[in-house]
């Protein structure tokens, strides 16, 4: 089983993480992501030219129960669009997964613009880490209270600037203070127990009642979906269920 760590090694922890040990960031062996083991979901190839007109929906990879999924959990949901949306999209991530990146900075913005501020789309976005430096970035999210969407955002962008260097922590004071945290409240959110455990139970959750193993994993109406999916593949996908 998984060793969990504890509120007092959490922070020093993430002063020395072996680069490594992010290798496994988009996969999990079942019980602990394994850097040999890697089988990474792959993002779309940004060297093939995008062709909106031949785009197929790829094929969904099994079926979940939507009542189900849609259960509150551990934490409250943090949802972009509105509740009465025709599609909705449950995406598990981890912060630490270049794929998860690629998809939030690539094809979340269109997907934004032409599905979710119109009404037809919402995404749900759910807490997957793999590693302590994951789970960092999530709770320093959560502790933005407001501005979870916008942290995570700058924290995907920022990613190769914090996820794997040589002190994750440092990083990670930088980019906090300029959203507004001072040395105080990061350590105090990085040093909260039940918020650290709350967001293992997303994972755990996603792991044991709807099988998630790769980040990013999304669920659209019921059917699951792996990989960093591009805007015509999920525009694919969406558009037959409006």
């Amino acid at each position: 089983m998984t060793r969990l760590l504890s509120r007092r090694n959490l922070l020093s922890s993430l002063a020395a993480i072996p680069a490594v040990a992010l290798l496994a960031a988009c996969s999990d062996s079942g019980e602990k992501a394994v850097a040999e083991d890697v089988k990474p979901a792959a993002p779309a190839d940004p060297m093939k030219p995008a062709t909106p007109a031949a785009a197929k929906a790829p094929e969904a990879q099994g079926t979940v129960d939507m009542a189900a999924l849609l259960k509150p959990g551990a934490l409250p949901d943090e949802q972009l669009g509105k509740d009465d949306a025709k599609v909705t999209i449950v995406e598990y991530a981890s912060m630490t997964c270049p794929h998860c990146a690629h998809f939030h900075e690539t094809t979340l913005p269109e997907l934004k613009t032409k599905y979710i501020d119109t009404g037809k789309a919402r995404l749900i976005l759910r807490e997957f880490p793999f590693d302590p430096s994951a789970e960092a970035g999530f709770m320093l999210a959560r502790c933005s209270k407001d501005n979870y969407f916008p942290m995570v955002d700058v924290l995907f962008r920022q990613q190769e600037n914090w996820a794997g260097v040589a002190n994750t922590k440092d990083a990670l004071l930088q980019i906090s203070k300029m959203a507004g945290f001072t040395q105080e409240s990061f350590e105090a959110c990085l040093t909260d127990q039940k918020l650290l455990d709350d967001v293992r139970s997303v994972q755990k959750r996603g792991a044991d009642e709807f099988k998630v193993d790769s980040t990013p994993t999304f669920f659209i109406n019921g059917k699951t979906y792996k990989g960093a999916l591009s805007i015509e593949e999920i525009s694919a996908i969406i558009d037959p269920l409006l």
